[in-house]
């Protein structure tokens, strides 16, 4: 009797991401068409009447920044949250150890005067912005038409709050050694409400809060705001602070500039995948980028004038080129180009 030929079964596909026929990573079980809500009929939410269903409908379906599909979309880091909390685990412990060995070695309290009085109003104040940073991912997040983005979002606005937390903690540190009032929330308050060479960045910033349109919030945010704070603050900052004998300082905002690659990197790949699938998408983002840049570019500018206060300063004038310097080069990465004197206010 001849043998039967084994048919080999085809493979099966998981319906949730189509004909595929693969096997689906966990990094997108976990993520694919969380947001059912999205492009919803007849509207997003079940409950006919609620304001909430005309806030999406406005703000997220009615954004310029549109594609036919956005699931396609791919974190190139393809982070779920476990992947997430063991990575910045391992980050954490290395940052407890930097402050283990600088409180024992009472590195405050080494610093001079005159780099404290700097610290005192560039550095405690910087709780401010980065909260807003913080709430403006968790909106992008919460206004993304895909799942795959919102993760993206979440995390970066876990990394501000990693940020404002060890801020917050060495400014106590800062405080026992030179003075309770740098801890204090009126000494904080203060500067940023009425020293003038915070306000340009604060109404950027508080502008920023209000920027309903998701499109024009993630591009507002990830493509000018924050890479623009990140360079002044964990490049920039970092080399001020080697320069006036901080070291702890310099490691601890070198080490946040991870953070800020990632945020970069996957803002890239979103503008990339759009750009890809409808090439007018980057004149939507150019016209977003020409309204914010010249308002962060003047309060980088302004925050330049504390930079020069150092004890060992650094001019102004170079910080913002350096500066602008690395917003081009993100711009670049992300296929966008400003027209000519696009930087310029």
């Amino acid at each position: 009797m001849a043998s039967k030929t084994r048919i080999k079964p085809k493979p099966k596909t998981w319906s949730l991401l189509g004909d595929v026929r693969r096997k689906p990573t966990p990094y997108e079980v976990v993520t694919s068409k969380f947001h059912t809500h999205f492009r919803r009929d007849p509207q997003p939410f079940e409950h006919a009447g609620m304001p909430l269903n005309g806030w999406y409908l406005q703000y997220r379906e009615g954004s310029p920044f549109q594609v036919e599909d956005w699931e396609q979309f791919r974190d190139p880091y393809k982070l779920t949250y476990r992947d997430y909390v063991a990575v910045q685990d391992e980050r954490e412990v290395f940052v407890d150890k930097l402050i283990d060995q600088h409180e024992r070695g009472e590195s405050a309290r080494g610093l001079t005067p005159e780099w404290v009085a700097t610290l005192e109003r560039l550095l405690v104040p910087l709780r401010f912005p980065l909260h807003i940073l913080q709430m403006t991912g968790l909106y992008v997040g919460q206004m993304a038409p895909s799942s795959f983005i919102t993760n993206c979002a979440n995390f970066q606005a876990a990394d501000e709050m990693r940020r404002i937390q060890r801020v917050a903690y060495w400014t106590k540190v800062l405080a026992n050694a030179h003075g309770d009032r740098l801890a204090s929330t009126d000494v904080a308050r203060t500067s940023w409400e009425h020293d003038p060479l915070w306000q340009p960045a604060r109404e950027a910033l508080e502008r920023l809060l209000i920027a309903y349109d998701w499109g024009e919030s993630f591009a507002a945010l990830n493509l000018v705001i924050k890479p623009l704070l990140d360079t002044v603050f964990n490049v920039q900052l970092a080399a001020l602070a080697g320069e006036n004998g901080d070291e702890f300082l310099r490691m601890l905002f070198t080490e946040f500039g991870e953070d800020s690659t990632r945020s970069q990197t996957w803002s890239a790949a979103l503008v990339q995948y759009c750009i890809e699938r409808d090439p007018q998408l980057a004149d939507v983002l150019v016209g977003w980028i020409g309204q914010w840049q010249p308002l962060m570019l003047e309060a980088v500018s302004s925050l330049g004038q504390m930079f020069e206060k150092a004890p060992q300063p650094m001019a102004a004038v170079d910080l913002t080129e350096a500066v602008a310097s690395a917003q081009h080069q993100h711009l670049q990465a992300c296929g966008l180009r400003m027209p000519s004197g696009g930087h310029e206010r």
